[in-house]
């Protein structure tokens, strides 16, 4: 068994289990790339894809193999890319999910490359869940979070407090009233986040386990549509409070509080549990760790 024959593997996965398709990626001959799978097959004993007419699908042995093949070439690119480039300059892929790469990463990264003039960033700006995926096909060193890894071979450090909180027009009736029950709150046309992004994952898990459901009037992927929709009196919009900070101090909009419910969450540093830590990654994170202290936010309304 040899990273040649890993590496042949990952690709047919990749490629939709289409020899074809794999050979024209690896450039290979596709009989060279089935008798690579089935020396795979005849080391371990065990078939890795079923034979399904003309279409190979992965066995639970095969997704089981997938997974090392991940992690194992992805140390393998790692040591390739290191040892080569030992003496020039290096590269750090960094994702971040929504409220994180717009409030934070370009401040990240201003500060990372004052310290590492010679280093190139590369930063992806998506929905968590895309950041995973990317993560354990080692498209990324690190991820910066909102929310809590799903795949439990990533490593999950939390760095740094954050909250949502509740928006609505300064003129709006409810904007008179010092509090509103649960129960209120859930009667309000309410503006959201689209389901999956982190903003609505801690939205429905505070509801939840307060027994509270609400289905929203509005929902989008872009917050500033959702500031626009609270300041035009649309409804009460649920966001984070660092991506609101400019409106309520331009007094666009106000904080509605909502009794018995905290949507408070932690920012977090993700990567493989099988990724070698680099000192370039090593001083990245530890430039997140400490950001909040040399860079503060500014207080507003005994928020934060």
């Amino acid at each position: 068994m040899t990273i040649r024959h890993i590496k042949i593997f990952a690709a047919l996965c990749a490629c939709g289990c289409n020899t074809t398709k794999a050979a024209e990626s690896l450039h290979m001959t596709q009989p060279a790339v089935s008798l690579a799978i089935r020396e795979m097959e005849q080391y371990y004993g065990t078939p890795l894809f079923d034979r399904i007419g003309r279409r190979l699908v992965l066995t639970q042995a095969g997704e089981q193999f997938l997974r090392y093949a991940h992690s194992i070439t992805g140390l393998f690119d790692d040591m390739e890319k290191e040892l080569r480039n030992w003496d020039s300059a290096g590269v750090l892929r960094v994702g971040a999910s929504i409220t994180i790469g717009a409030q934070f990463l370009p401040s990240y990264i201003q500060a990372f490359s004052a310290a590492h003039p010679a280093v190139t960033v590369k930063a992806q700006v998506k929905p968590s869940e895309g950041l995973e995926s990317d993560l354990l096909a080692n498209r990324l060193d690190l991820a910066l979070l909102e929310g809590a890894p799903h795949l439990s071979c990533l490593h999950t450090e939390e760095y740094m407090d954050d909250r949502l909180v509740a928006i609505a027009a300064v003129d709006s009736p409810l904007s008179q009233k010092q509090s509103l029950s649960a129960e209120e709150f859930c009667r309000q046309p309410l503006l959201l986040r689209e389901r999956g992004s982190d903003t609505r994952e801690e939205f429905e898990r505070v509801m939840n386990a307060a027994g509270l459901s609400a289905e929203p009037l509005w929902e989008a992927s872009s917050t500033t549509a959702l500031v626009n929709a609270a300041i035009a009196g649309l409804g009460i919009a649920v966001l984070p409070y660092r991506m609101v900070v400019g409106p309520l101090e331009r007094g666009l909009i106000t904080t509605i509080q909502v009794e018995g419910l905290c949507f408070s969450r932690r920012f977090r540093i993700v990567y493989h549990r099988d990724k070698l830590l680099t000192p370039l990654m090593q001083d990245f994170i530890e430039l997140c760790r400490n950001y909040e202290m040399d860079f503060p936010l500014p207080r507003y309304n005994g928020l934060y």
